[in-house]
Order: C-alpha cells, then sequence, then structure tokens
C-alpha cells in the first residue's frame, strides 16, 4: 500500500489540467477503482486465452473438436506400482560397457521408433514416452510400438507436458541422455490447429527443460529442430550460420522459439543442448502427411497428385534425407555430447550448446520423386501442376553439413532411388495386402 502511494503521490499534473488531488480519501477511491480495473481486464484476457486455446472450432471439416482436445490432451495412463516401475528399470538398462541411458521422447514417432531401435539394438538402455495422438492414424504408431517393444524398448503412454510423469521417471531412472524428439509436425496443419504448436513445440520443450535442469546429474540433452527455420532464405546451401528470423510457417517459428528457449536454458542452467535440424526425412514407417508417403498412396489408387511450383514456373526441391542417415547423426550427437555443468537446477560453469543440419547436400525436384516412385511402382502418376500455395511452403532446401561432418561424422550415403526402393518395399509389405488402410 505505500509503495502504491508512493506511485500517486509522485504522479505529475497534466499542463492545462487540473492537479491531482492528494487527499487521502480520494487516493482510496482512485486505488480502488484501479483494482477493479485490473480484475476486469484479468478475467478478459483470461477469458480470451480460454475461448483461443480450448474452444476455437477447427476449420477443417475432417478432425472433429474431440479428436482436437484428444490430440492436446495429457494421454495419461495409469502408472505407478512395483510391476510399472520394474518393466521401466527393465528397458532402460544398460547392457554394453560403454553405454548410455536415453529417453526418447516421441519415441512411436517415424525419427523416434528408428532412433530408439537403434540405441537398443548398440546395448543402450533406452526408455520410450510417446502420448499417441491423432494427427496421423494412430494404429501406424501403435505398429511401431509393437516392433520396438519386441526388441525391448517399452514406451510410457503419456505426454510432455505432464511434469509429474516426467519427473516420476527420473527418479526411478538417472538418464545420462534426453533424445527429445516429441512435437507438433506438420506446415500445413499449423493454418488449421495453431494451439497444438504451442501446446507441444513451446510448452512441451519447456516442460522436459525444466525437469532436466532440476534433476541431479543433468542429462545431456539433444532435440529436433528443423530446416525449416531458414524459412525465406535465399543463399543455399543453407548454414548454421545464416539467419533464421524469417520462419514461413507456425511450424517453423515455433522450432525457432525452440532453439532460442534451449539456449536460454543452456545459458542459465548448465544444460548441455545439442539442436539437429533434420532435412525432410523420408524411409520405411515414415509420416503418412509427407509427400512422399500419400504420392505413393495416390499412385496406386489412380488419384491425382499435386506438383507445385514456384512463380515462373520454377521448380520446387526438397534435400531428402533418408532416415538410416538421419539416425546415424542422432546417434553421433549424442555420443559427442558433453555432460551438463548444472546441478540441481544451478549451473556451475559453460555447457556446450550446439546445432547441426542432418541433410543429404543433394536436393532433388518433386517432379523427379514423383517420376522415381512412377518406375518403382509400375504406375503412371495423374500429375496436377499446381502454384506453390501461401501455406507456409518454400521452394526449396538444401543442407549445409559441413559442421555435423567435422563435429558428428556424420555422412550421409543413401540416395533417393535407393531410399525410396527401400521405402515403397516396406510400404507395399504393410499396406499391400488389403487388411490396411492408409488414413
Amino acid at each position: 500500500m505505500s509503495q502504491m502511494k508512493h506511485i500517486i503521490d509522485n504522479t505529475p499534473s497534466t499542463p492545462g489540467k487540473f492537479k491531482i488531488d492528494k487527499s487521502p480519501y480520494n487516493r482510496l477511491i482512485r486505488l480502488q477503482f484501479s483494482l477493479a480495473k485490473l480484475i476486469f481486464w484479468s478475467l478478459v484476457f483470461g477469458g480470451l486465452i480460454f475461448v483461443f486455446f480450448y474452444r476455437s472450432p477447427l476449420s477443417s471439416s475432417h478432425v472433429s473438436e474431440s479428436s482436437d482436445l484428444s490430440r492436446r490432451s495429457l494421454r495419461t495412463s495409469s502408472y505407478g506400482g512395483p510391476a510399472w516401475e520394474k518393466k521401466i528399470k527393465n528397458s532402460a538398462k544398460i547392457r554394453s560397457r560403454n553405454g548410455i541411458c536415453v529417453l526418447v521422447t516421441g519415441a512411436a514417432g517415424f525419427v523416434g521408433t528408428h532412433v530408439s531401435a537403434a540405441l537398443k539394438r548398440r546395448g543402450d538402455g533406452v526408455l520410450g514416452l510417446d502420448n499417441f495422438n491423432d494427427y496421423y492414424d494412430p494404429s501406424l504408431k501403435r505398429a511401431r510400438q509393437e516392433l520396438l517393444e519386441r526388441s525391448g524398448v517399452h514406451i510410457v503412454e503419456s505426454d510432455i507436458n505432464d511434469v509429474a510423469l516426467l519427473k516420476k521417471l527420473f527418479e526411478i531412472v538417472q538418464f545420462t541422455h534426453v533424445m527429445h524428439l516429441a512435437a507438433q509436425a506438420g506446415v500445413r496443419y499449423a493454418m488449421e490447429n495453431p494451439s497444438s504448436y504451442v501446446h507441444s513445440n513451446i510448452a512441451g520443450l519447456v516442460n522436459v527443460l525444466e525437469v532436466c535442469k532440476s534433476v541431479n546429474p543433468q542429462p545431456a540433452i539433444v532435440w529436433a529442430s528443423s530446416s525449416s527455420v531458414y524459412g525465406l532464405n535465399t543463399k543455399v546451401p543453407f548454414s548454421e550460420r545464416d539467419r533464421t528470423d524469417q520462419p514461413a510457417s507456425l511450424y517453423a517459428a515455433t522450432k525457432k522459439a525452440g532453439e532460442e528457449i534451449a539456449h536460454t536454458y543452456n545459458h542459465i542452467y548448465g544444460l548441455s543442448i545439442t539442436g539437429l535440424r533434420f532435412f525432410t526425412v523420408y524411409g520405411p514407417w515414415g509420416r503418412p502427411d509427407m509427400a512422399y508417403f500419400f504420392f505413393t498412396r495416390d499412385i496406386l489408387k489412380g488419384k491425382s497428385i499435386p506438383i507445385f511450383e514456384a512463380a515462373n514456373h520454377g521448380r520446387v526441391a526438397r534435400d531428402f534425407t533418408y532416415i538410416d542417415d538421419i539416425v546415424k547423426g542422432c546417434l553421433g550427437a549424442l555420443d559427442t555430447a558433453k555432460k551438463s555443468t548444472g546441478s540441481g537446477g544451478k549451473k556451475k560453469g559453460p555447457a556446450q550448446l550446439r546445432v547441426f543440419n542432418l541433410g543429404n547436400t543433394s536436393p532433388v525436384p518433386v517432379s523427379d520423386l514423383v517420376s522415381i516412385l512412377e518406375k518403382l511402382l509400375k504406375v503412371k502418376a495423374k500429375r496436377l501442376v499446381m502454384k506453390l500455395p501461401r501455406n507456409g511452403d518454400v521452394q526449396f532446401t538444401h543442407a549445409n553439413i559441413s559442421s555435423a561432418q567435422k563435429e558428428l561424422g556424420y555422412k550421409p550415403t543413401t540416395d533417393l532411388q535407393t531410399g525410396l526402393k527401400k521405402f515403397v518395399r516396406w510400404y507395399l509389405s504393410y499396406y499391400g495386402n488389403g487388411k490396411k488402410s492408409v488414413q
């Protein structure tokens, strides 16, 4: 109250208008009026937040409100008890001499599944975490889960925003590393459900970092950023030193925000953090929302596929990177990550902070991708040439990987022809028996 009195008493008079009356009674009236205004606008602002994040309808008719809510929900299954803890400890048990113990978020995702399996194969301790949301067909995620469970990797079904669960996992297992791959993916979907990107890519990342900075010892963190952070850059190939302040989509903006958040937690709390900018990852067990995947589906069904072109008939090209090459980069980042320097949330010295491009360095026009698929599928595609929409897509991506080569020993070895051949073989095996349908 004394501070408020000081502020009011020192308010300058306005030239040409009456001077403020400093009587105690009037000061009390003004204070009550100010508090009333503060309460009123707080309620209005809170209501707007509630309406936007929890009541906003989706513009797409194929996604219901209930599925949107489930996508944002914590999806926390019941946990606890000796049997549950035993399963977690067995999954996270290190079985090689110099192995590491890794918590993989988004473990039922495309990259998460492959990384988890690779870590397990070499004897590392691995525990997965995934919320199995319905951004794309959850049955594909469940199939990946079964694949991992057979190899000894257990996936805890929960959300990265469930802080209590995250803390519980760190109480059970002393993770040396966190491979943070959980995120809301996709560029175009951000125009339909922007709040899901804030929920997962920003709030979720902060929750993971908050838990990691508070445990003792702190784990080293490797996380998935994106090549989309380069946005509207025209200089190619993209280098880690290039500007990243021109995002072309909300997805890109959240990944850029994530990089800045990572810098903050490294600076304040001494967390060792490595960001990986993936360039158009493809391969077996991939994501159905990716072009190569739904092109394959639609070519086989005889449907038209959209081939985008830029202004003046410019070709759209992507630096397609095969999943095995991405996995090598992820493992290289984990193996070269230095220990965090903090303890119990307090920094004790400078900590490692890195960011790397993981690409193939060989951009291929999307029209050439379709030609390769035509030969592999032995079906002629019905091409529908369209202008590149203003929905966040960019004309081209091209990675400069010199830093990853030097620091991680990263060297992609799979060309697009070879990689697509492996993908098509998997696709026909998984969907070709008529018992499954691509959603």
